[in-house]
């Protein structure tokens, strides 16, 4: 883009807003960006928090959903709705 087309959409916007109602739009853009950034800066401590990891247990016992042998996962259903294992 170029300067005169800057210019171009500028008067544009005046026109179509009017010169009153422009320092109020201004406001609430400035509001909105600071709401935003407080709440990013909130977000991004709240992530601080989170990256550092509890003290980890050992998984003696414990089972993840993910340690299932893939044929117990894959197994289809039967057609009657029976379980075929029992």
């Amino acid at each position: 883009m170029e300067p005169w087309h800057l210019l171009i959409v500028a008067i544009v916007i005046i026109v179509l807003f009017g010169s009153k109602r422009l320092p109020d739009a201004a406001r609430a853009v400035g509001k909105s960006m600071r709401i935003l950034k407080s709440e990013t800066k909130a977000m991004k401590e709240e992530g601080e928090g989170a990256t550092h990891p509890a003290p980890s247990t050992p998984a003696s016992s414990a089972q993840t959903p993910s340690a299932q042998p893939p044929a117990a996962a894959a197994r289809p259903a039967a057609p009657d709705g029976a379980d075929p294992a029992r």
